[in-house]
C-alpha cells in the first residue's frame, strides 16, 4: 500500500485529511504570510511525497517521524497564519472534500534534502581527514 493511502486512511479517523486539504488552500491563498507558506508547502510535499524523509524499514524511527513530523508542521503553520484565515480554509476544507493529488515534487524536495545532507557529510569528512592526514 502506498504511504499516500497509509496516511490518508489514518487521517480520516484523526481529521488529518481535513487538515491537509485546509493546507493545500491555504498554500495557495494569497493571503497568508511568505514563511507560513514555505512550511506549508513542505508539510504538503512531506506528507504526500511517496518518499519519506527517515524510511518506514528503519524500526521505530521510520514510522514515528510521520507521527511527529506532520503534526508538528500543523501546529507551527496554525499558529504563523492569522486565525480568520485558517478558520477560513477549515470551513472550506470541511464543507468541500477534495481530492489531494499526488506529489512528485514533494518527493524531488525529499531526495534534495537528503543529497544535501550527504553532501554536507561528505565535506565534513573530507575535512576530518584532511586534518588528520
Amino acid at each position: 500500500m502506498s504511504r499516500t493511502r497509509r496516511i490518508l486512511r489514518l487521517a480520516r479517523s484523526a481529521r488529518l485529511t481535513t487538515y491537509l486539504i485546509a493546507l493545500w488552500r491555504l498554500a495557495k491563498d494569497p493571503r497568508t504570510p511568505w514563511a507560513a507558506r514555505a512550511l506549508t508547502v513542505f508539510v504538503l510535499a512531506y506528507a504526500l511525497s511517496p518518499i519519506d524523509l527517515i524510511p518506514d524499514f528503519i524500526p521505530v524511527l521510520g514510522q514515528l517521524d510521520d507521527l511527529v513530523l506532520i503534526p508538528l508542521g500543523i501546529t507551527l503553520i496554525v499558529r504563523w497564519v492569522p486565525e480568520g484565515l485558517w478558520q477560513d480554509c477549515m470551513r472550506a476544507a470541511k464543507e468541500q472534500a477534495l481530492t489531494l493529488p499526488r506529489l512528485w515534487w514533494g518527493a524531488v524536495l525529499i531526495v534534495a534534502l537528503w543529497l544535501a545532507l550527504l553532501g554536507l557529510f561528505v565535506w565534513w569528512l573530507v575535512g576530518t581527514l584532511a586534518e588528520g592526514a
